[in-house]
């Protein structure tokens, strides 16, 4: 087997990645929501944390009952206890990919979980 799985996505509103890619420490999921569409629920997690990088359009995150104005290149991380709902715009629509990991669980990363090869 292969030290990669790769996948191409449409642009369906919600393709999630850990089955497709074999992910075993994350979900990754890409979402689209056309002009003036909403994710249809308010949600919080149990452990994941979240962390939203909105790819194209603009819109807008509600937590906690707060507005939170995003547009294509914003990242947003949201705890896990977070109640949270997405927006599109009335005029643009939004894509955005969502990480979920456990909260603190990163013990190494970039140059400390590195092994350079000579």
């Amino acid at each position: 087997m292969a030290n990669y799985s790769k996948v191409s996505v449409a642009n369906d509103p919600r393709t999630e990645l850990h089955d497709s890619l074999g992910l075993t420490g994350a979900e990754i999921s890409i979402n689209h929501l056309p002009a003036g569409a909403s994710v249809p629920f308010i949600h919080s997690h149990k452990a994941n944390e979240e962390i939203y990088i909105i790819l194209s359009g603009k819109g807008k995150a509600v937590v906690d009952g707060e507005d939170v104005d995003l547009a294509a290149g914003d990242i947003i991380r949201i705890a896990p206890d977070g109640k949270r709902q997405f927006f599109a715009a009335a005029d643009s629509e939004i894509s955005y990919a969502c990480i979920q990991v456990k909260a603190s669980s990163l013990g190494a990363y970039t140059a400390d979980d590195a092994v350079i090869e000579k």
